[in-house]
């Protein structure tokens, strides 16, 4: 029987594409970076998606650091869309950073859901997100009340998908494996991760992009798991 839920945060309840491009329109406009001869803000975005995705990826394995993250994702970005660069604005990682966690965009029902399962499990994040980020999208959305313990992978020294921060998560919820489950859109970092520690888990899939054979159960939708729970 269940009884403790482990959430990943971002691109699960908090809707971090959404909530990145608003930053990204703003910051396209302030920095009046069309002068720049980029196209539009459309492809700067899209870009900039793609290779933030790719750079978590790597990231959630431990290839390479946070610091490596933040100084690569914009400036791959701005180059690959032929900005020298001497031109890429030295402020705009920081300001990105400094934007992005204070918006509130969740999946749609994440609140509804939240509250309903609340009343029947005790609820946990597990984030490989960076720690002053996290912390401020957890209070500005209004997330605290819903969670017991937000486990961060930088206090722990280790990212999902390695065994130790599922282990320190459930150590901290005094959680036993057979009892808990973790719901998050990674398949590497959450959902092996949790499955290779003996958690089950549920891949949340809201492009409903195609799954390999060791995905055993997906939602696409958060609405969903009222059915489930």
């Amino acid at each position: 029987m269940i009884k403790h839920i482990f959430f990943d945060l971002d691109h699960t309840i908090w809707d971090f594409d959404r909530n990145a491009q608003e930053t990204l329109l703003e910051l396209y406009t302030q920095y009046e970076l069309h002068k720049l001869g980029l196209s539009s803000a459309e492809e700067f975005i899209a870009t900039y998606t793609e290779n933030n995705h790719l750079l978590w990826a790597e990231y959630h394995v431990g290839k390479i650091t946070k610091d490596v993250l933040r100084s690569e994702r914009f400036s791959r970005t701005f180059i690959q869309l032929g900005i020298h660069p001497d031109s890429i604005p030295s402020k705009f990682e920081d300001d990105y950073v400094s934007l992005t966690p204070r918006k509130t965009n969740l999946f749609a029902g994440s609140k509804d859901v939240l509250s309903y399962l609340q009343k029947k499990y005790t609820l946990h994040i597990i984030s490989n997100g960076f720690k002053e980020s996290t912390l401020t999208k957890m209070e500005v959305s209004g997330l605290n009340p819903y969670f017991q313990n937000v486990i961060i992978s930088e206090d722990v020294g280790v990212n999902k998908p390695d065994k130790a921060i599922f282990e320190y998560a459930l150590d901290k919820a005094a959680a036993l494996k057979h009892e808990s489950i973790m719901i998050g859109d990674s398949i590497e970092a959450d959902i092996r991760g949790a499955q290779n520690y003996g958690m089950k888990a549920i891949f949340f899939n809201p492009l409903n992009k195609e799954i390999p054979a060791d995905v055993e159960w997906q939602i696409n939708h958060l609405e969903e798991l009222l059915q489930h729970f």
